[in-house]
């Protein structure tokens, strides 16, 4: 979560309450204005609090036009009714709500099967807040590991892990966190995500594993993870160096099982020592759930695992968080049910069909070069043409967002920093009808964005970023 101060400078004008806010008699009951940034000395009616809050968010993007984030913006009612029922349940009390720790159990061994753990009933996981808490507990188990493999040398020596430049911010804070040194492999020319040789090229003794990343934030395409095995494989048998390998599938890990078969990414190659997902993007889940996958017991450390007494019962946990609602599991679970394997592939067929529709239309436009066709994630990003000079990627994004589009434009790290783009992220919910108006909207303005004498945004960072 972002962090947050309290107010920066003296705020003290109340929120204004309409009277017709108050009871049926608009007049009867009136009070004063809450405060902004103290706690009222009193309470509100019900009605009234709500329609402040409410009235505030209305001026929130709408998240089915949100073509920056991953996140699930659309579930059936059905779905919507179990959260509701769950949302007062504590995940974290498994022995109260026992039928919703054997729906988790439930997910998990389905997982395992998805991605070809060798014996599913040996693979070890859990469900998380999200694939950022995922990701930090693959990475304190492959620092562990080490550990226990150096015990002679650590903690003297200072442990590494290898990553493309293009890994999603949750691995720079893992490093920053655990003391890791972060060893990143650049992008170069058209290559925007890890060398499979360069990683290699990078480990050591103190190297703790490999981030292989299926479906980079950046641009959508998949990093060749059977290719880093390869050469990690290589440079075992030159070396002796035995390197483990995460895959970071926060999103193709719930995309390529279905529509990318023949890919091999996952638990078939003995290097995959563990799989992170995010259940809220194409897990197709709102947000509030990840999980991470081990392939045996083996390569989560036991000494990781607390066997809490708690409430009355033995209870094995592995996580950063304590407490926290079991709906979004209970959807997952729901979500598996409902679909299963074919239906899974249907929705993640369609929307690669549309982000690779939408991707053709927008490269005939002519003004655009495309990144990536959305063939790989349901994602593609663009820049401008190379003779397009009056206006630029992040003019295209403040102007979209006047039609309601969250469209994220923003430049490429370090090497390829010459590079900015836009980038669309096709999900469930965004249909080829919702596609067909947003080529609308851009086709419009473009004739307003080619008479401009140059490009306008004058602060880029400030303009539209990527935090996604």
């Amino acid at each position: 979560m972002p962090l947050h101060q309290g107010r920066q400078k003296p705020d003290e004008r109340p929120a204004s309450v309409n009277p017709f806010y108050g009871q049926a008699n608009p007049v009867s009951g009136m009070i004063e204005a809450p405060p902004k940034h103290r706690l009222p000395d009193g309470p509100l009616p019900p009605t009234t609090a709500l329609q402040l809050v409410h009235d505030e968010l209305m001026l929130d993007g709408n998240s089915r036009l949100n073509l920056a984030t991953f996140v699930t913006t659309w579930m059936e009612p059905q779905a919507g009714v179990l959260m509701a029922e769950c949302r007062d349940k504590n995940m974290i009390d498994k022995d109260e709500y026992p039928r919703t720790a054997e729906l988790e159990r439930r997910c998990v061994a389905m997982l395992a099967d998805l991605w070809n753990a060798p014996d599913p009933a040996a693979a070890v996981g859990c469900s998380t807040t999200g694939s950022s808490e995922a990701c930090m507990l693959a990475g304190m188990a492959l620092k562990r590991r080490w550990a226990q493999r150096n015990a002679d040398r650590y903690p003297g020596a200072r442990p590494n892990l290898i990553m493309g430049v293009n890994v999603q911010v949750c691995w720079e804070k893992f490093c920053n966190f655990w003391e890791v040194e972060a060893r990143q492999i650049p992008m170069e020319g058209d290559r925007f995500h890890l060398d499979p040789e360069a990683a290699a090229e990078l480990c050591d003794e103190n190297t703790i594993g490999v981030v292989g990343i299926l479906g980079s934030t950046f641009d959508g395409s998949y990093e060749p993870i059977e290719e880093l095995c390869a050469a990690l494989d290589r440079l075992q048998e030159r070396t002796g160096l035995d390197i483990p390998v995460h895959v970071d599938g926060a999103s193709g890990a719930m995309v390529a099982p279905f529509i990318d078969e023949d890919l091999i990414w996952d638990f078939r190659l003995p290097r995959v020592s563990s799989i992170n997902t995010s259940g809220h993007k194409y897990g197709l889940v709102y947000p509030g759930v990840g999980w991470a996958l081990w392939r045996t017991a083996a390569e989560l450390p036991e000494e990781l695992v607390f066997r809490v007494n708690y409430l009355g019962g033995d209870m094995p946990t592995f996580a950063l968080n304590f407490s926290r609602p079991g709906a979004q599991v209970v959807a997952q679970y729901y979500t598996f049910l409902r679909l299963g394997r074919a239906g899974y592939r249907a929705v993640q067929q369609t929307t690669r069909d549309v982000a690779r529709a939408l991707a053709e239309r927008v490269d005939c436009l002519g003004d655009f070069r495309l990144i990536t066709r959305g063939d790989e994630l349901p994602v593609f990003a663009f820049t401008t043409a190379p003779e397009v000079t009056a206006y630029d990627v992040f003019d295209v994004s403040r102007r979209m967002r006047e039609s309601g589009w969250l469209v994220p434009a923003y430049t490429f790290p370090e090497n390829r920093e010459d590079l900015s783009v836009l980038r669309v992220v096709c999900r469930n919910g965004f249909t080829s009808d919702l596609a067909e108006l947003f080529i609308e909207d851009l086709t419009r303005l473009l004739p307003e964005l080619r008479r401009q004498p140059h490009p306008l945004t004058r602060d880029k960072g400030a303009e539209t970023s990527f935090h996604h």
